[in-house]
């Protein structure tokens, strides 16, 4: 999928896939992930998600990338910070106490970059990425913290009924992508109120990833 997509995303206001209340499967799932005591939480295509707060309310460390740099900046001035800005190979490096935020392309990130982390919370990652480049995140993800605990969120649903983002995916593709990787569980399956995008029935999917690293 191609930058410009998110980029006018954000130029526009067209960000239904922003949400402002904490989701509720990190919430409901966060003592499974260990985020009862301080740990390193990398959240990929974070956006300015409020999610990151609540982690950071936890106590967490958290890194995070992101396309956008609109979605950035406006994450830390919801904040009320003002971050550090620094080139950082290609990528622009936004930092403050507890939090940095990567601006520029996911696949861009290097281990060295990101550092140890303990936690992979992905609830809008892998769900924004077309069929082509999912296995492609997948074995990414994987590399980057192949010892990381992950919660990850995806939709089941008719994707012939609507084009994504967010886009369906399969138990099966899950355990493509990441079986050589991870040891998989799903957490939770539940209908989605009102549909996706008030239009087609659709599943939600919690999944909790062990990284075999």
């Amino acid at each position: 999928m191609e930058h410009t997509f998110w980029h006018d995303k954000w130029e526009k206001g067209e960000i239904g896939f922003h949400q402002s209340d904490i989701h509720p499967m990190l919430l409901k799932f966060a003592d499974q992930l260990g985020l009862n005591e301080p740990c390193r939480v990398f959240v990929p295509l974070c956006g300015k998600s409020n999610d990151m707060t609540f982690l950071l309310e936890r106590g967490c460390e958290v890194v995070g990338i992101e396309l956008s740099k609109l979605a950035v900046t406006q994450y830390f001035e919801g904040l009320g910070v003002t971050p550090t800005i620094e080139t950082c190979g290609h990528l622009e490096r936004y930092s403050a106490p507890d939090i940095t935020l990567y601006c520029g392309d996911f696949f861009a990130l290097t281990p060295e970059q990101l550092g140890s982390v303990d936690v992979v919370y992905d609830r809008a990652a892998l769900v924004a990425l077309p069929e082509d480049m999912r296995a492609q995140y997948g074995q990414r993800i994987c590399g980057l913290a192949p010892r990381a605990r992950q919660l990850l969120i995806t939709f089941e649903y008719d994707q012939s009924a609507i084009a994504g983002p967010p886009f369906a995916i399969s138990t099966l593709e899950i355990e493509h992508h990441y079986g050589k990787y991870c040891d998989i569980e799903m957490l939770a399956s539940e209908s989605l109120e009102g549909g996706l995008k008030g239009k087609v029935p659709a599943l939600e999917k919690a999944w909790l990833l062990k990284g075999l690293g």
